[in-house]
């Protein structure tokens, strides 16, 4: 098995709950013993109900959350915060009003631990990444001037210029119509084949998981685990396999049926 560019072991992450008879507050844990590896040029998508930590994970893996338990690492080193090579997209794009296109594109740069760029290659990321994106028409266009699908691409461009080796995506289409939609996951499909990122994936659509990924993984139970995974060997555009992949989702479905029905159950046996 190659290297892992990020790796999760056994990470465990809790809150503070209310306190109990004795006046002392108690521990609520919301993910126990995950495992993850991502392979460059992998997407996996991580599914499960509202409120199951799926967001909680992804704080930890972005290194903005210190995990209680286990550990995190990124090319093999310790992930202690966030990293230049690990970028995360959310389903609000979350531009800032007062910048640009162009200017949102490059604020990326900016962030903590970010190299030292000079005005020349600074330049350059921010024009590939638009490039990339598809957004030259309008990068001087202000967030108020842009659709929703434009405002996920500059998004998008923001990791991109970054040049990141982890993409971790917080249902980053979720708010966007069915066509545009569309436009996005093959963009975003286009971008790591060019770039060889891995990705990570959280989302409530099964479909969108299946189109996208080589990996499914279902989380669910309290404390959150993993339930169930799915690995999908099919051939890309896979909109046309209705047969293969309505199998794939007939059986993840019975998977969260039966954990919603008995919810302290033991782990389920892996699909295969």
């Amino acid at each position: 098995m190659s290297a892992a560019l990020l790796e999760a072991r056994q990470v465990s992450l809790g809150y503070p709950g209310e306190a109990g008879s004795s006046g002392k507050a108690g521990w609520q844990t919301v993910l126990q013993g995950f495992d993850l590896r991502l392979q460059p040029g992998e997407v996996v998508s991580i599914l499960g109900p509202s409120g199951v930590g799926k967001s909680s994970l992804l704080r930890v893996l972005a290194g903005l959350q210190a995990p209680q338990g286990g550990s995190v690492s990124l090319l093999g080193e310790a992930l202690d915060g966030p990293h230049p090579r690990v970028a995360v997209a959310f389903q609000d794009p979350s531009l800032l009003p007062w910048l640009n296109l162009a200017q949102n594109v490059a604020f990326g740069l900016d962030f903590a631990r970010q190299p030292l760029l000079d005005a020349q290659q600074r330049q350059a990321r921010v024009d590939r990444a638009i490039a990339e994106v598809g957004l030259q028409h309008a990068r001087g266009h202000y967030p108020a001037q842009l659709s929703g699908g434009m405002a996920q691409r500059t998004a998008l461009a923001r990791c991109l210029a970054r040049q990141p080796q982890v993409l971790l995506l917080d249902e980053p289409f979720g708010a966007l119509d069915e066509v545009t939609r569309a436009d996005m996951q093959q963009l975003l499909l286009k971008v790591i084949a060019e770039h060889r990122t891995a990705a990570l994936l959280i989302t409530h659509d099964i479909d969108e998981a299946l189109l996208l990924s080589e990996r499914v993984l279902l989380l669910g139970d309290s404390p959150a685990r993993i339930l169930g995974e799915w690995r999908i060997d099919l051939p890309r555009p896979r909109a046309a396999l209705v047969d293969e992949l309505g199998a794939l989702r007939i059986d993840i479905l019975k998977t969260l049926r039966r954990a919603s029905r008995n919810p302290q159950s033991p782990a389920l046996p892996q699909p295969v």
